[in-house]
């Protein structure tokens, strides 16, 4: 039989769509060609195929060669699809039995001398794969990858001809081990390495119990950046789901699995110099970009202010969204993107308003234009905004106690976390505004209370059911069914930065 049926997949966003690798072998002039809107790659690929088959000690057909890429409109790029390509073009001149790659789905670039080289983005197509029932064949570089897919027939080959031999039932192929890592959430940022800060301490914690969003403001050297590396250490381990979720983009992105801390939360601080096609994805080719990398962690922007105004505008939809949807001309590709966001800014250009020791040089006006870098929309979508003051000598004197560390932070978080999936399956800063109504039920006199710090403080209706999110984690972490007066004054109180505005 002069045609072969192939299975692989492509790469679109996080998504990884079948593709039917087609290959007829037909007379005229010998050559081939590859077709359903191909990339340069997937192009170059007849030229990678010819000569790896031919440096494997297989005959490579003098005869027409066709290779359809089936949806023919679906672009296909990478070099995923040699593997298919070659293994098409042997099962149709007779090398392969046809029976045996029905119930495959193959990836893999080839070298010229005929081994298998690693591709990016493979995770997701391998869960698919998992959904289908079929057996999955990759490189072995691509070991650590297949190794997250738990309960799936996933193979590693280092060649094209392990592969050949295998199919024709003349060899077996190692199933790619199995590392199941609970991942470590204890590292090497630690919160009793803090000193001081009660309260930023204390807004941390709220912060990690509901997946509030958190912006700390105060002068240099006060330990903003030290308390935002230690969110992560303070957050509930990966579920599994979210874990691949995670993974799965970093794949797409080309960046390795690390198969000992794979369910880790990542931690991502890109430089304010960052474009927003950097923050949010794109290219001609749809990458994720910084949001989407911090997928179920957390994304710390140093330096807000120093951001471009419109980079830090193209937060605003994802904040809400929790996804980013990138269009192009040609196609369009859409990334998750629920991260916690923690931000932190000087109070002025010096860094030194509000300072005790008085030496900020700053003027109003030069306040005020410096603060206003960073737009009201923004602010409002951020949940707890708090001034870090300097630190006292003597708290920071080696021989001070200190405070509590990750591991015991992290227990309460957990228990407070449990309340509210238990309640509503979800956290705290993604209820919906009937949840809200629902969950967040206030006394007449606390009613009161917040009406009036919203009329006071000229806050919008997303900061009123905020501030009642907030205050329903301050519930949760004391273990209280109810919303009381304490739990409400404390989550104004951690929104007051935006009232100075």
């Amino acid at each position: 039989m002069s045609l072969a049926i192939v299975h692989s997949r492509a790469q679109d966003g996080i998504d990884a769509p079948p593709v039917v690798v087609e290959v007829h072998l037909s007379g005229g002039l010998p050559g081939t060609s590859i077709v359903g809107l191909p990339e340069t790659a997937v192009k170059e690929s007849r030229d990678r195929v010819r000569v790896a088959i031919q440096n494997t000690h297989l005959d490579y057909p003098a005869r027409r060669v066709t290779v359809n890429l089936a949806p023919a409109d679906l672009p296909k790029d990478g070099g995923r699809f040699d593997l298919p390509i070659a293994l098409g073009i042997l099962a149709a001149s007779g090398h392969v039995p046809h029976a045996a790659l029905a119930r495959c789905e193959f990836f893999g670039e080839l070298a010229l001398s005929g081994d298998l080289r690693a591709v990016v983005g493979l995770l997701p197509a391998l869960l698919r794969a998992r959904e289908l029932g079929r057996t999955a064949i990759v490189p072995r570089a691509n070991a650590a990858e297949a190794a997250l897919v738990a309960d799936a027939d996933v193979r590693v080959a280092d060649n094209l001809l392990e592969v050949c031999a295998f199919l024709c039932g003349r060899g077996e192929l190692p199933r790619a081990p199995s590392a199941r890592s609970s991942g470590a959430v204890d590292g090497e940022y630690d919160l009793a390495d803090v000193r001081g800060q009660a309260q930023a301490r204390r807004a941390l914690e709220i912060a990690a119990v509901g997946g509030h969003h958190l912006l700390f403001v105060g002068p240099p050297g006060t330990g903003k950046t030290m308390l935002a590396s230690r969110l992560p250490g303070l957050l509930p381990p990966l579920a599994d789901d979210e874990a691949l979720a995670s993974c799965a983009v970093r794949s797409v992105a080309g960046q390795g699995v690390d198969l000992a801390r794979w369910r880790t939360r990542p931690f991502r601080a890109p430089h304010h110099t960052a474009s927003a096609v950097a923050l949010v994805g794109g290219g001609a080719q749809p990458r994720p970009g910084e949001i989407s990398l911090s997928h179920h962690g957390v994304l710390f922007l140093d330096e807000l202010p120093e951001f471009d105004r419109h980079v830090l505008e193209v937060l605003r939809e994802p904040l809400e969204s929790g996804r980013v949807l990138i269009s192009r001309a040609a196609r369009q590709a859409e990334f998750p993107a629920r991260f916690q966001l923690v931000a932190a800014m000087n109070p002025c250009p010096c860094g030194y308003a509000g300072d005790p020791s008085g030496r900020c040089v700053c003027t109003p006006d030069q306040v005020q234009r410096y603060r206003g870098k960073v737009s009201g929309p923004l602010l409002d979508r951020i949940d707890l905004q708090l001034e870090v003051p300097r630190v006292p000598l003597a708290e920071l004197n080696a021989t001070a106690g200190t405070g509590e560390n990750s591991a015991a932070v992290r227990a309460r978080v957990v228990a407070a976390r449990d309340r509210q999936l238990a309640r509503a399956g979800k956290p705290n800063a993604l209820l919906g505004n009937a949840e809200v109504e629902r969950d967040c039920v206030l006394t007449d006199a606390d009613r009161r209370l917040l009406e009036r710090a919203v009329d006071r403080f000229g806050l919008s209706a997303r900061a009123y059911h905020r501030l009642l999110r907030v205050a329903r984690s301050i519930a949760d972490l004391a273990g209280e069914p109810r919303i009381a007066t304490p739990h409400l004054s404390e989550a104004i109180q951690l929104r007051r930065m935006e009232a100075r505005r």
